[in-house]
C-alpha cells in the first residue's frame, strides 16, 4: 500500500512539472493581447496595431491592441504590470513608459523594470517639430529668434506632462535657451487638432502618427530630432544641421512582457519579431518615418537601464516634476 502511494505522488509531481511545459508547446491556443498605455490614433498605437499584425501572423493567432490610456501612459503600464504572465498579455512600451517614468514619478504602484520582461526593441522614434501655418517661421533659426523675440507668448501641446512629447521640447528649450509655455493634452490627435487651427502654436510630435499630415501640409514641418533625416521625409533638416549641431532626441518603443512571464515564450516572441522587422514590418515603419531594429532580451534590458540613467539627467537639467 506504502509503495502504491509513492507510486501515485510520483505521477502527481511528474504531471505537474510537465503541465507548464505542454502549455508553453501548445502557445499560443488562444488569442494574445497587447496592451499600450496611449489612445487610438497615438504614434504608439499605430507601431502597436502593425507589430501585433506581423506577430499575429507569424504565430497563426488572433493578436489585437488594447489602449488603458491616461497619466502618460502609467494606466496602461500598471495595468500590463499586474497582467497574469501565461504569454497572452503583452505590453508595449516605450523609452518614457520604461526609463523616464523612474525619474518623473516616486511614488508609482509599479516598478517599470522589476515587473516587466523585456523582448526586444522594434524601432527609433524620431520627433519632428511642427508648427501652425500662421506662424511666421520656416527654419530651426527662424523658430528660436521668434521665440526671443516674444518670450511667453508661444504655447507648445504635448500629448501630456512627462511623455516623449513633453521631454523632447523641454530639451529643445534647454538646449536653445528659450521660452515656451506647455500645454498638455489627454491625448496627441486633438493636440494635433488645436495645432492645425492655430490654437497651440508647436509641438514635437513623433512622426509615424502625422507623417501624412506632413505630407499635405496641414502645418508646417520645421525639422526632425533625428542623428540623420528620416528616410521617409528626406527633405525635412534634422535639428542638428539646422544649427544646433548635437541636438538629437529619439525614443524608442518596443515589446515587453509581465515579469514571469515563460522564458520559452519570450524568446519564440523575439525571434519572430526579429524575423518581422528584417522583412515587411521593417519596410512598413520606416515608411511611416520610424528607424526600424531589434535586439535579444538581455541587449533590450541593459539599454532600459541604460536609458534610465540617461532620462534622469535630462530631466533633472530641464528641471521637469510631476509628483
Amino acid at each position: 500500500m506504502r509503495r502504491s502511494l509513492w507510486a501515485a505522488l510520483a505521477i502527481v509531481v511528474v504531471a505537474a512539472l510537465a503541465a507548464p511545459a505542454q502549455a508553453q508547446q501548445d502557445w499560443p491556443s488562444r488569442p494574445i493581447k497587447i496592451i499600450e498605455g496611449f489612445p487610438a490614433g497615438s504614434g504608439v498605437d499605430v507601431v502597436a496595431r502593425l507589430v501585433a499584425d506581423s506577430l499575429g501572423r507569424a504565430v497563426n493567432q488572433t493578436v489585437i491592441v488594447e489602449p488603458h490610456a491616461g497619466a502618460g501612459g502609467n494606466v496602461g503600464t500598471e495595468y500590463a504590470a499586474k497582467a497574469p504572465p501565461d504569454g497572452y498579455g503583452f505590453y508595449f512600451g516605450t523609452t518614457g513608459t520604461q526609463a523616464a517614468v523612474t525619474a518623473l514619478y516616486h511614488n508609482l504602484p509599479f516598478d517599470p523594470r522589476r515587473d516587466f520582461a523585456p523582448i526586444t526593441p522594434i524601432c527609433d522614434v524620431p520627433h519632428i517639430l511642427i508648427v501652425t501655418n500662421s506662424l511666421p517661421v520656416k527654419t530651426v533659426g527662424d523658430f528660436i529668434a521668434y521665440l526671443k523675440a516674444h518670450p511667453g507668448k508661444v504655447n507648445y501641446a504635448s500629448s501630456g506632462n512627462g511623455t516623449a512629447m513633453h521631454l523632447t521640447t523641454e530639451q529643445f528649450k534647454t538646449a536653445a535657451q528659450v521660452e515656451l509655455i506647455h500645454i498638455p493634452y489627454r491625448a496627441s490627435p486633438q493636440a494635433v487638432a488645436d495645432l492645425i487651427s492655430g490654437q497651440v502654436q508647436a509641438m514635437f510630435h513623433q512622426v509615424p502618427a502625422v507623417i501624412g499630415q506632413v505630407k499635405s501640409n496641414a502645418f508646417r514641418s520645421i525639422a526632425v530630432t533625428s542623428a540623420a533625416r528620416v528616410a521617409a521625409l528626406p527633405d525635412i533638416p534634422t535639428v542638428a544641421e539646422s544649427g544646433m549641431p548635437g541636438f538629437e532626441s529619439s525614443t524608442w518603443m518596443g515589446l515587453l512582457a509581465p515579469a514571469g512571464t515563460p522564458s520559452a515564450i519570450i524568446q519564440r516572441v523575439n525571434r519572430e519579431l526579429v524575423a518581422a522587422v528584417k522583412g515587411d514590418l521593417g519596410k512598413r515603419l520606416e515608411e511611416l518615418g520610424t528607424i526600424p531594429r531589434t535586439s535579444t532580451p538581455e541587449a533590450f534590458a541593459a539599454e532600459i537601464n541604460a536609458d534610465v540613467t540617461k532620462w534622469s539627467a535630462i530631466i533633472e537639467k530641464a528641471n521637469v516634476k510631476l509628483d
